[in-house]
């Protein structure tokens, strides 16, 4: 338990950013598992949708703190491809 106001401010504080980075992170997944449903279906309209849709769901991701930079590039840069394999 904190002894110090501030580290009772510090608790608080800590568990709202929590909360909003596990919707964040919540959203962030959502719109990755709906592009690999498409991808895994076969369609490949519908995958290039969720995909516009996603990428700046995971760059937000990145801009916020939830994931790495690197790690958001290299999850849209991943998708594409697939969708694009589906694609050709």
């Amino acid at each position: 338990m904190p002894n110090t106001t501030s580290a009772k401010k510090a608790t608080r504080k800590i568990a709202r950013r929590t909360a909003i980075n596990k919707q964040r992170r919540s959203r962030y997944t959502t719109y990755i598992r709906a592009v690999e449903d498409a991808i895994s279906a076969g369609d490949g309209k519908k995958a290039r949708e969720a995909l516009s849709k996603a990428e700046p769901v995971i760059m937000r991701a990145a801009q916020t703190g939830v994931l790495h930079r690197n790690t958001a590039a290299r999850k849209v840069s991943r998708l594409n491809s697939r969708v694009r394999k589906l694609e050709a």
